[in-house]
């Protein structure tokens, strides 16, 4: 008897679209993803990544013409789960329920499946092969640790059989489990990772560049987890072409912004965020203004003039990760007042100092967003 012809994973139509309706809390899957968009960037075997379709993330291979769907759970959550086979085949709500059957049940597509959880607990002992290579010896059933692994998950006799005919077996052998530490530890290798990417492509960065950068990538991956299936297919979908060109586009940003002195960047930034002739001239003039001051030791000691621009860069980050987490919802115009209001307020809070600094406040400010590392607009 003849199988149906099953659809491509970018064709078919999620069974469900919680992610996109609850995305609160998912900072540590958020990260994960960012990752997974770094591995896109380095490895061409990866074509494209799907947020929150038929699992946290697709992500879809191509090696020797043969395509791969490979579907990723993220389990963050669970700060005090240790992960064993019981836990794997335990059912939430009924029948077909436990996560081993919801990852097989996603062995519905053309391509070959595979399968990834990734958690921030570590497995028991038993799980412990899962974290081997899908093709070391280790992962072999005729290994011990393997077989034995299998006879266990069949005495829990679950009786899943994915649309393309295959069950706990096929799961075990292309499973992959991956221990991640904590979040600050994947942002931190997500850092280094681009630091790389940057210097392989002759554009080595500054940190404050590459912290701007990744940010960039946490919004789009944040989108594209909160976009719905049906009427934005297309932003839930990145593909290796569009996350490569990104990164290009922004090297460039990047360089040209660190090297030129006029103001031009500054000038594009604003007119992004819909502000007016007047407004972008009077931000020039401060920005000139402050590398006058800049330049000028008498003004301010080298200590207190750094510790007034780590301030400003510090409160800028902070307004622009609330943007970015959907805590702000203003266009240009708004956030940039905003802005300007902040460098008011920390003027105000220096008491011990009688000086009046928020022009050298603001003007660092437009000098920051001049060498592309803040914007006053939402990144397309």
């Amino acid at each position: 008897m003849d199988r149906p012809v099953l659809p491509s994973v970018d064709d078919m139509t999620p069974s469900e679209e919680g992610g996109p309706i609850a995305r609160s809390g998912f900072d540590y899957q958020d990260e994960i993803a960012v990752g997974v968009l770094v591995d896109m960037l380095e490895d061409p075997v990866i074509q494209k990544v799907h947020f929150e379709t038929h699992d946290d993330l697709v992500v879809v291979r191509v090696a020797d013409e043969c395509p791969i769907a490979e579907f990723v759970q993220v389990k963050g959550g669970e700060i005090n789960q240790l992960w064993t086979v019981a836990v794997v085949c335990k059912s939430e709500n009924g029948a077909g329920s436990s996560i081993l059957e919801r990852s097989l049940a996603r062995d519905a597509c053309r391509e070959h499946s595979n399968f990834r959880l990734i958690t921030l607990r570590q497995v028991g002992s038993e799980l412990k092969p899962l974290t081997y290579p899908r093709d070391s010896p280790g992962r072999h059933l005729s290994d011990p640790q393997m077989a034995s692994l299998l006879k266990e998950f069949l005495g829990k006799k679950l009786t899943c059989i994915s649309k393309k005919g295959n069950g706990v077996e096929y799961w075990l052998l292309n499973c992959l489990w991956q221990e991640r530490p904590d979040e600050i530890a994947v942002r931190e290798s997500n850092f280094s990772r681009l630091m790389r990417l940057s210097s392989r492509s002759g554009s080595p960065l500054f940190p404050e560049q590459l912290e701007q950068l990744l940010d960039d990538l946490r919004l789009w991956v944040k989108r594209a987890g909160a976009a719905r299936w049906r009427s934005h297919r297309s932003m839930k979908i990145i593909t290796r072409k569009e996350i490569c060109s990104w990164l290009e586009r922004r090297l460039a940003e990047l360089r040209a912004g660190a090297a030129s002195p006029s103001g031009g960047k500054l000038t594009g930034k604003m007119e992004q965020a819909g502000l007016d002739e007047d407004q972008i001239q009077m931000a020039i003039d401060l920005r000139l203004s402050y590398a006058k001051l800049v330049r000028t030791s008498r003004y301010m000691t080298t200590k207190n003039a750094e510790k007034l621009q780590l301030r400003v860069k510090s409160e800028l980050a902070s307004l622009r990760a609330r943007m970015m987490a959907g805590q702000l919802q203003l266009d240009g115009q708004g956030f940039h007042l905003l802005c300007l209001e902040r460098m008011d307020a920390i003027n105000s809070e220096r008491r011990s100092d009688t000086e009046d600094h928020s022009a050298y406040l603001k003007g660092c400010m437009y000098d920051i967003t001049d060498r592309c590392l803040h914007r006053f607009s939402r990144p397309a």
